[in-house]
């Protein structure tokens, strides 16, 4: 059990880089999981996502996240998860679970930290903010390399 909690905080707070393997359990897993959730709850997802990166300490001393936050919001995820995979998708997760073990639950929630994070990305300051570096970019250099 401490494996797969372990794979699901992990994972859950990765965006997957790649296309790695995933076995058909963990995809129908991983559809469960994103169909049980509403906008809300994906939106919180990612706030406790967002929380979890602002205690490094190179973040840190720009966050006012705090501990009473992150204690709410890690709350708010526990009962999440249980009810996600106790409730909503117990047959998928168990079937993934005999195939892949632990990392079904890593390859699964991989996909909803993804679509959490893509209900943040979705809002247009959000990509105004993270595209601002734009204007800063040397496009002479980039004509130079394109050419």
């Amino acid at each position: 059990m401490n494996k797969i909690i372990k794979a699901i905080v992990l994972s859950s707070s990765l965006i997957a880089t790649g296309a790695a393997y995933a076995s058909q359990e963990a995809q129908q897993l991983s559809i469960c999981l994103t169909d049980s959730m509403n906008g809300k709850e994906r939106k919180n997802l990612a706030k406790w996502i967002f929380f979890g990166m602002s205690s490094h300490s190179s973040i840190k001393p720009f966050s006012k996240v705090t501990e009473s936050d992150i204690g709410d919001s890690s709350k708010y995820v526990g009962a999440l998860i249980t009810r996600l995979i106790t409730e909503d998708c117990p047959s998928q997760a168990k079937a993934a679970s005999k195939v892949l073990g632990s990392t079904a639950f890593d390859q699964a929630f991989k996909v909803v930290g993804e679509v959490a994070m893509q209900e943040l990305m979705a809002e247009p300051s959000v990509g105004q903010s993270l595209g601002a570096f734009e204007k800063h970019l040397d496009k002479e250099k980039f004509n130079a390399v394109f050419q």
